[in-house]
């Protein structure tokens, strides 16, 4: 400290003026010090781009590992569903696992959350890579994905969790925590638009032909010859997919050795947890407050809308639409709209709030939702109505990260003795939607199987083609209604956040000055 190193330098018969400093005055320039310490846009960049890799796995991931699965591993879609809900459900299980391990960690010289994020991140680019590699043994097919998507899941967990709960630990002030926020939201879902395209057109031009298939059943008939038959080979397809992953494998390490040196963990934020937790103890905490409840009920539903529709809409572009050459494209379409429109939601909210931007955002997704399952088969509508649903997907993404913040501030001001959990917040609301979503591929690629799919065909039958129409349209468009019915009791409005703000900079004022105090005493008592 600056001064105590001025004490040292004074002569031992001076040491007694130390004493007639004025307290007020050392308080009021550490607090004006404190202030006008904003986050710098570098540091707001460069924590954004922490959570690219997040989205660029997840979206690869998202829109691609279904019918990868289905059409180039070639596994039978129930074997599909065990892999994509196991692998979902574990994900969704190791998240409050990281959650209680990271709230226990020790801080270091890189602060408690980055180190986290510097050692997982190797082992978790390894296993990425290998999700996409088709095994030379048949029989070993699916164990081979299960280990690996269940693996990586687990890694990803130990960078994503801690990476959320960073949010809390940048700044003490609301204000630059929800800038953070929008250019975080803005880079992931331009990451999400990275993922679509490095995976959609390295792919897309190698896609593994459709084969012709003779059946009985008039649902499934023979290719006239005037269908575009593809040239690649199967092999052409899983390179494909192999070099992708690679591309994205780099580009994961590239931002997390952005993340690491260009963000600082500031350790005095928040005051530090009283006790640990335990697993039942933590969610119990969770259940006593309402608004945690609500936004986490309410998110729940209206991601699940949009995983479903995530998860199926390759398929659905593919066969149903019929624009097999083309799907890739109409997905970048959808997340390069949601990407321009981020920084317009985030004005939207600031003027309206969020709670409106709620509303606003996700429903505006319903009626193109209706829309794609009735049009006929026009590329130009198609790409029209992806353009339109993107709107909705940037509201997706910004509101739950954006008013997770409000949910925890509202919490420490309603228990002041209870303090250091946000990492539990975050790793519980991670666990919920990744578990729901879970289930939801699971059931929908079970739903797949029992509809009659055909691998690589060309043509699917009838019982297919609707059930992906359900999956992409009437499946989500009840659960945006249910979660914005559960919306509607959410309590926290903008006077409550602004209240809860006061409150806070209050509490940690009063905080701040008791650290001073004790410092001071320390520091003289030892000039003394």
């Amino acid at each position: 400290m600056a001064r105590g190193e001025g004490a040292e330098q004074l002569p031992p018969t001076l040491l007694p003026s130390v004493k007639h400093i004025p307290q007020d005055g050392l308080r009021t320039a550490k607090k004006e010090k404190k202030t006008k310490k904003n986050l710098s846009i570098w540091s707001k960049l460069c924590y954004a781009i922490g959570g690219a890799p997040y989205q660029i796995t997840g979206s690869a991931l998202g829109f691609f590992l279904q019918i990868y699965l289905l059409d180039v591993a070639q596994l039978d879609p129930f074997y599909a569903s065990i892999i994509l809900f196991v692998g979902r459900a574990w994900d969704a299980v190791t998240d409050p696992t990281v959650g209680f391990l990271v709230s226990r960690s020790p801080w270091t010289r890189h602060g408690r959350m980055m180190p986290w994020i510097l050692l997982s991140t190797p082992f978790a680019v390894i296993s990425y890579f290998l999700i996409w590699v088709v095994p030379p043994v048949e029989n070993g097919k699916v164990v081979w994905y299960l280990i690996f998507y269940c693996l990586f899941q687990s890694l990803q967990t130990c960078f994503h969790v801690p990476y959320s709960a960073l949010t809390m630990f940048i700044s003490s002030e609301q204000k630059e925590r929800d800038s953070a926020t929008a250019y975080r939201m803005t880079i992931e879902v331009l990451g999400s638009v990275i993922g679509t395209a490095i995976q959609g057109q390295i792919v897309g031009g190698a896609n593994a032909p459709c084969l012709n298939h003779t059946s009985l059943n008039d649902s499934v008939v023979q290719l006239s010859s005037d269908v575009n038959t593809s040239h690649v080979s199967l092999d052409d397809t899983k390179q494909a997919y192999m070099l992708a992953s690679g591309v994205i494998s780099i580009i994961y390490v590239f931002c997390a050795a952005v993340l690491f040196l260009g963000v600082r963990e500031q350790k005095n934020v928040q005051r530090k947890a009283d006790r640990h937790l335990s697993f039942v103890e933590g969610l119990r905490l969770l259940q006593t407050h309402g608004p945690y409840v609500k936004l986490v009920a309410g998110f729940l539903f209206t991601s699940l809308a949009f995983m479903l529709m995530e998860g199926n809409f390759a398929l659905f572009i593919t066969y149903t639409l019929g624009f097999r050459d083309d799907f890739q494209n109409i997905l970048l379409v959808i997340m390069l709209s949601g990407t321009l429109t981020i920084p317009l939601w985030q004005l939207f909210l600031t003027r309206f709030g969020k709670k409106t931007a709620v509303y606003v955002g996700i429903s505006w997704a319903i009626p193109f939702m209706i829309l794609v399952v009735c049009i006929e088969s026009n590329l130009i509508v198609s790409y029209i109505v992806s353009l339109a649903a993107g709107f909705s997907v940037a509201a997706a993404f910004l509101l739950p990260w954006s008013m997770l913040p409000d949910v925890v501030d509202d919490f420490k001001v309603q228990n002041p003795e209870s303090q250091g959990h946000e990492a539990i917040f975050y790793s519980f609301y991670v666990f919920f939607t990744k578990f729901a979503s879970g289930v939801s591929l699971g059931i929908s690629t079970l739903s797949l199987h029992f509809a009659g799919y055909v691998t690589r065909g060309c043509v699917q039958p009838d019982s297919v083609h609707l059930t992906l129409r359900l999956l992409v349209s009437a499946a989500p468009v009840s659960l945006i209604i249910l979660g914005l019915l559960i919306f509607s009791s959410y309590p926290i409005n903008e006077e409550r956040r602004q209240q809860n703000r006061s409150q806070l900079q209050a509490l940690l004022q009063d905080s701040s000055e008791q650290d001073s105090d004790t410092s001071e005493s320390s520091d003289v008592g030892s000039a003394v």
